[in-house]
């Protein structure tokens, strides 16, 4: 259905996820990944983050929510120093299944992974895998589902 002038403004603006432990999370999708931090809003009892890729024009608190692509991290206060909180469900288990995974785009698959690799990060999914030799899956610190993908594929 093609868009309407009802909706061509609409854009695919952010997805959340939540996580146990903050600067593990924060870590993995700063350093890991490259994302920059663009916004934090602590409330009495969780912390907003906002991640995205900036490539040439910042992102803001001001107009964050005007552009696409952001990772919302929501972080419920205690739950990473609470022996008894089990994590949360990545949506590829039972219970909760549903959720799949996000998807990073990346020029050199074979050397993203390589430093994937060479940093520790846990795999779900090598290139070496499976029949889809073109793509990998990497767990972030919450064991979410990060499809690494590259620019051009053919399924």
């Amino acid at each position: 259905m093609p868009r309407t002038p009802d909706t061509a403004s609409f854009k695919f603006n952010h997805t959340m996820l939540r996580v146990k432990d903050p600067q593990a999370s924060l870590k993995f999708y700063t350093e890991v990944l490259g994302m920059d931090l663009v916004a934090k809003n602590e409330f009495e009892t969780f912390t907003l983050y906002f991640l995205a890729f900036d490539h040439g024009s910042p992102t803001t608190p001001e107009n964050r929510f005007a552009r696409e692509g952001i990772l919302e991290l929501t972080h419920n206060h205690g739950t990473e120093s609470d022996p008894a909180f089990p994590g949360y469900a990545n949506g590829n288990a039972d219970p909760g299944r549903g959720f799949g995974h996000i998807a990073i785009t990346v020029d050199d698959i074979a050397a993203a992974c390589a430093r994937f690799e060479q940093l520790g990060v846990k795999f779900q999914k090598r290139l070496t895998d499976g029949k889809m030799k073109n793509i990998a899956f990497i767990l972030d610190p919450d064991g979410y589902w990060i499809e690494i993908v590259p620019g051009s594929l053919s399924l």
